[in-house]
């Protein structure tokens, strides 16, 4: 990853407006910073969220709270907890999709 053109900036992420998306079940609400290539999120999953789709693009996930869980197509599962988390580069061959029984709160840098 390289962050270029990028200057200094705080995020103060209790004032950046949420957007939501739903899930195959449950819904997500993501709260997004985008600049110098790089977009970064703090999102949250309501308990019982099931990501509707397999993704191909690569992130740095990382758990604040909660427990998340991601699977990958070929049938890896991985139980995700607090302080724990994922990197993965973009990769068609081998999509990934979340979900979180509890609920959970992510950040995650793509």
């Amino acid at each position: 990853m390289k962050i270029s053109g990028l200057p200094f900036i705080v995020t103060d992420w209790d004032q950046v407006e949420k957007q939501e998306y739903p899930g195959e079940s449950g819904t997500s609400f993501w709260r997004v910073f985008e600049g110098g290539g790089v977009r970064v999120r703090v999102v949250d999953y309501t308990p019982g969220f099931r990501s509707d789709h397999w993704c191909p693009r690569g992130h740095v996930l990382y758990v604040l709270e909660g427990e998340f869980t991601v699977a990958l197509r070929d049938g890896g599962n991985f139980v995700l907890r607090t302080g724990m988390g994922f990197q993965a580069g973009d990769d068609e061959a081998n999509p990934h999709r979340g979900s979180s029984g509890p609920g959970a709160r992510v950040l995650i840098v793509d």
